[in-house]
């Protein structure tokens, strides 16, 4: 998603990048994840870390959820890459820099962003602009979602092979959309080719999330409706599950954030975890 008429990233995509940043520059290592592309892609200037939303104390959970789920899409791209998947496509990819970061790697797919027009002249214009260029396993997929446009059309012109298996990652979408959006999209992604893998994260009701977690997530709720994309969609863990089942999928899991914490932060020292509210689902063909 994007400014139309100052083709920028909108809020949230940025606030994403610079979290991943952050986690680089002020987290102690072991770093769970390593991103500091999206940070001069978005270039928000020198006083970044002074922003609000980036206290690098009261945002901490966020920041490691944010990094733990983009290092388990990473490792679930890389797992798939080793069993011969050769497409990677990314749902709202707004500022990700996986061909940036991982080339040996992406060169061994061939990558697909589908993102808003405005995000993808932006992105593009700003990849050029720094000396990452647009390599030929990269292809911005636009897809002008408020007008209708269908993203599964534009990505088979962009060149995506229907006949062949994929992975497929949507990662801090689904509370923007509504049920039947996210469940259409299910539906299409379930008609994958046999042996695709699809991951999208999903946020919890809040009577599910640790109490704990509860008065930070609450607080963003109001920013998320000033910036214009307020949460609309939560989903319980077994509601999700049953999406992806009557979609159509042959397997369906979920992920916890719990498992994510475990898996990424067990045996740190600073106390840095992921906070409670956004788990996964992984559905395969």
């Amino acid at each position: 998603m994007a400014d139309e008429q100052n083709e920028v990233p909108d809020s949230t995509a940025v606030r994403t990048a610079l979290w991943r940043a952050m986690h680089v520059q002020v987290d102690p290592p072991p770093h769970v994840f390593e991103d500091e592309i999206g940070l001069q892609l978005a270039a928000p200037g020198d006083e970044w870390q002074q922003r609000p939303d980036m206290d690098p104390r009261a945002t901490s959970g966020f920041r490691a959820a944010i990094v733990a789920r983009a290092r388990f899409i990473e490792d679930l791209v890389a797992e798939q890459t080793g069993r011969g998947i050769t497409q990677y496509v990314v749902l709202g990819a707004g500022l990700d820099t996986f061909t940036q970061r991982r080339p040996e790697l992406a060169d061994r797919l061939r990558v697909f962003e589908i993102d808003q027009p405005a995000t993808q002249t932006w992105k593009r214009r700003r990849l050029i602009e720094l000396g990452y260029g647009i390599p030929d396993w990269l292809r911005l997929v636009p897809v002008d979602f408020e007008a209708g446009g269908d993203w599964w059309e534009q990505l088979s012109a962009a060149g995506f092979d229907p006949g062949r298996p994929a992975v497929v990652a949507c990662t801090g979408v689904t509370m923007y959309l509504t049920k039947d959006a996210t469940a259409a999209t299910l539906r299409r992604l379930a008609g994958l080719a046999p042996g695709s893998t699809f991951a999208m994260t999903f946020m919890l009701p809040v009577e599910l999330i640790d109490d704990a977690d509860r008065p930070a997530l609450e607080a963003t709720k109001p920013q998320a409706q000033a910036s214009g994309t307020p949460f609309i969609s939560f989903y319980t863990p077994q509601e999700m599950l049953t999406l992806a089942g009557d979609a159509g999928f042959k397997e369906a899991r979920h992920v916890s954030g719990t498992v994510l914490a475990n898996r990424y932060f067990a045996d740190r020292t600073g106390g840095l975890r992921p906070s409670s509210g956004e788990d996964l689902l992984v559905a395969t063909t």
